[in-house]
């Protein structure tokens, strides 16, 4: 008995042990986990969706309200091209003021850090590109502007022209409007009836008063 109690004394329970778990040494899958920062994906789309639509409703309401006075299909589509250039250059400069103006006051925040010349650049890289931002402005306003210009470019009958160009702009703010949601994961249906519903109200509210005005005989 004395044996078997000096035994069990000196071998007391043992607990079960965890083994150690280095992260270093797992497996590079199954520790990373991909995140999608969809805010971060919010600000060139947004700048890219408001470019389109700008360049949609601004051009098809210029068209439709100079279609209220004058119903040739020349001065509709030459108030579409000018639209369309006057447009695309307004929102590119102003895009390139914004985004200098962004990028002079951060770079003024990384030098007064005082890090590193080399630092520096790294981080001067990773700013935005103000021309880079002003192109694809301009280049969204352009995309959007070209959908009442085709619509319209075809056909001779006014108000054929005109329920066209309605429809086809009806579509793409529609389209805009769902593929906004879409990339941002936001839901589809009401961002995409707001950009329908305001894009209408433009165009009939251009419509409507361009033709009060010119059947006064201003």
């Amino acid at each position: 008995m004395a044996t078997s109690t000096q035994s069990q004394t000196n071998h007391p329970e043992q607990k079960p042990t965890i083994p150690d778990l280095d992260i270093e040494q797992q497996p590079v899958g199954v520790l990373e986990i991909e995140v999608i920062d969809y805010s971060s994906r919010a600000q060139w789309l947004r700048a890219a969706v408001l470019g389109a639509n700008d360049g949609l409703l601004s051009t098809a309401s210029l068209m439709v309200g100079v279609g209220a006075v004058h119903k040739d299909v020349k001065t509709m589509i030459l108030t579409g091209i000018a639209g369309l250039i006057a447009g695309a250059l307004s929102m590119a400069i102003g895009e390139f003021v914004s985004v200098y103006s962004q990028y002079d006051i951060e770079m003024a925040q990384i030098e007064r850090e005082e890090i590193s010349e080399s630092e520096i650049e790294d981080r001067k890289g990773n700013l935005p590109s103000p021309l880079r931002a002003a192109a694809a402005s301009a280049l969204s306003f352009a995309v959007g502007a070209f959908v009442p210009l085709i619509a319209a470019a075809f056909v001779k009958d006014y108000y054929v022209r005109l329920g066209v160009v309605v429809v086809a702009v009806s579509l793409a703010l529609l389209g805009f409007g769902g593929l906004s949601a879409v990339l941002g994961r936001a839901p589809v249906v009401k961002p995409s009836l707001r950009v329908l519903i305001g894009g209408l109200l433009a165009m009939g509210l251009t419509y409507g008063l361009t033709k009060l005005i010119g059947s006064t005989g201003i």
